[in-house]
């Protein structure tokens, strides 16, 4: 014969439910434009950033995926000063961000390391264009 002991179960104290609330993070990005809607500045924020206040960017990158409609949502703005071999540095910059984004979320080695390729074959370009 089996005899079970099932104790009375033990009110749980709702207090040790209560998880602490999830930390949130806020961008802000400001983008003061001329007369034409041409970005003059691009200022930006977070609440992470380590040194206070607004600072100054001459581009940025801004990506989402939209699950719903399961595309990418794609925000790319630059100043009218921003000199034109800073800005392709900074697009070969973002996709070897996005190696090690695809790396380190898909754990992708193989599409990591063709992207990294791409970056290597246009930094070469680049280089060729200064000789």
């Amino acid at each position: 014969m089996l005899v079970v002991n099932n104790p009375k179960p033990k009110t749980i104290n709702p207090k040790l439910l209560t998880c602490a609330p999830m930390k949130k993070s806020t961008i802000n990005f400001t983008v003061e434009l001329d007369q034409n809607n041409v970005p003059d500045k691009i200022l930006w924020n977070a609440t992470d950033k380590p040194d206070p206040g607004m600072s100054e960017t001459k581009s940025m990158s801004v990506a989402l995926w939209d699950h719903a409609q399961k595309n990418t949502l794609r925000i790319d703005l630059w100043t009218k000063d921003m000199p034109v071999d800073e800005m392709k540095r900074f697009y070969i910059d973002c996709i070897g961000g996005l190696a090690q984004s695809a790396l380190t979320a898909t754990g992708d080695e193989y599409m990591a390391s063709e992207i990294n390729a791409l970056c290597e074959k246009l930094v070469k370009h680049l280089q060729n264009q200064k000789d």
